[in-house]
């Protein structure tokens, strides 16, 4: 199996920057592994987690394999419950210095002012889960929140693919809409956009500001839920080079955290590819 420290030292990286994992509240981590370990209805199929334990034992194990900078990416799923998270997500930043300050929000009244006070107070990356969320991206309570956001450049990585299972928000019919509202919106398309993948692709073409992460994208084990990367689009991928990130889903993952590295060499991309999407575009986006 792949060494990440070796990796990364091999492309000339000081590390890797990975922006998107996860770091939680106890109570709602807890929730979260109860939803893998029983292959919950937004799961859909068994999902081992690799990985366990709290949070400073999770941090060490990201340094352990070179991962400089990192995400704790929280989502709320009803109201009330977007600042609480972000009160939570804002002190472990405090704590973990090389942890982006990340906060989320929730179509629900007042979601614009505190959107803009998080973004003053130093807020780096906010996090949409529309399918656990169960809303649509273009509900009349979130456009302030865009507004604020696309004014203010601040990335969204957002989760609106349909894997691993599709409800009735997910999908790019309702980003695409919202891009055409807000086009300058700075957008991270979770998963590369999962199984839609051609589709999210297209977006982060047409407008400036769409990025895609990596997360799970490339590995067996998505490959396994029958949402392999079409081959046909890697020419296209490598060419969007500046627009890819390093996402890994770590520590929800249902193998070692190499098989997402790996995976991504198996690509035959380059090394410059290599070199942008681990370390050169988040630290470029987030710097």
């Amino acid at each position: 199996m792949l060494d990440p420290v070796a990796f990364a030292r091999e492309l000339g990286l000081p590390g890797l920057f990975d922006v998107h994992t996860h770091f939680l509240p106890p109570q709602v981590m807890a929730k979260v592994r109860e939803q893998f370990d029983t292959a919950g209805p937004l799961i859909g199929r068994p999902w081992p987690l690799e990985y366990r334990g709290p949070d400073e034992e999770l941090v060490d194990t990201l340094r352990s394999f070179g991962v400089r900078r990192f995400s704790a990416l929280s989502y709320a799923h009803r109201p009330d419950m977007a600042e609480w998270l972000n009160d939570w997500a804002f002190g472990f930043a405090d704590r973990v210095p090389a942890a982006l300050r990340c906060a989320t929000f929730y179509p629900e009244p007042g979601a614009g002012a505190y959107v803009a006070a998080r973004i003053t107070a130093g807020a780096q990356v906010f996090k949409l889960h529309v399918q656990v969320g169960g809303f649509d991206v273009r509900d009349s309570l979130l456009d302030q929140a865009w507004g604020v956001l696309e004014d203010a450049g601040t990335p969204v990585v957002l989760h609106a693919g349909s894997g691993p299972v599709g409800t009735a928000y997910t999908g790019p019919e309702p980003v695409a809409g919202l891009l055409a509202e807000h086009p300058r919106l700075a957008l991270v398309i979770a998963h590369a956009g999962a199984p839609e993948y051609a589709e999210f692709l297209a977006l982060a073409e047409k407008y400036e500001r769409v990025m895609l992460d990596t997360t799970m994208a490339f590995t067996p084990f998505f490959d396994g839920l029958g949402a392999p990367y079409p081959r046909v689009l890697l020419s296209r991928l490598g060419a969007l080079k500046d627009k890819v990130l390093l996402g890994s889903d770590f520590p929800n993952i249902p193998y070692p955290y190499a098989t997402q590295l790996e995976g991504l060499a198996n690509l035959e991309l380059g090394d410059d590819w290599l070199r942008a999407v681990c370390w050169e575009n988040g630290s470029s986006l987030f710097r």
